[in-house]
């Protein structure tokens, strides 16, 4: 089984690439399996979160690239930057994980959210898409991402605040809580 266990910036060549939804690239312990069969093994530090084109490289030297997979998720665009920052807003204080795009946000599809974000003005398009939600202020890797690019990288810079024993992250696929 190829293991891979540390991060790389660049690679003369890489060996495959797998593709994986963002639920299975914030684990830091993950055995799945590359497009030709063959089975990985993931040991990362904990608390990583896995982004579209991070390279991880194996004990013997191979690299291989990650890649987000397609997700079932929601666009949502308002006609007023302040509208935007509403709907921004309301999700946040839901805990929900947000991608925050140049004139967008994106989440997973969800229908109380959906109906939530229609009543707050916004356009709510259904679209798959490579989901790359904010790292947010209390992850330990301060990644980001630019744009629309799916590109995201860490700069190290740690925590944005102090970091609570206990967060909830709202995700889709969570059973309603009453």
């Amino acid at each position: 089984m190829l293991t891979l266990n540390a991060r790389t910036q660049h690679a003369d060549s890489i060996s495959a690439q797998l593709v994986l939804p963002y639920e299975l690239r914030e684990n830091s312990r993950l055995r799945t399996k590359l497009a030709s069969g063959e089975e990985v093994a993931i040991f990362t530090e904990r608390g990583t979160v896995l982004r579209n084109n991070d390279l991880l490289k194996s004990d013997d030297g191979r690299v291989v690239q990650i890649v987000a997979a397609q997700e079932p998720t929601y666009r949502v665009t308002c006609n007023t930057l302040h509208n935007l920052l509403r709907c921004a807003f309301h999700l946040g204080n839901r805990h929900t994980q947000t991608q925050v795009g140049e004139d967008f946000l994106r989440i997973y599809q969800d229908s109380v959210l959906r109906e939530m974000l229609l009543g707050l003005g916004a356009t709510v398009v259904e679209e798959n898409a490579q989901f790359e939600p904010e790292s947010g202020a209390y992850s330990a890797g301060g990644g980001h991402h630019h744009d629309d690019d799916g590109h995201g990288h860490s700069h190290g810079h740690g925590p944005l605040a102090p970091i609570p024993a206990h967060q909830k992250i709202h995700r889709a696929t969570d059973s309603k809580v009453t």
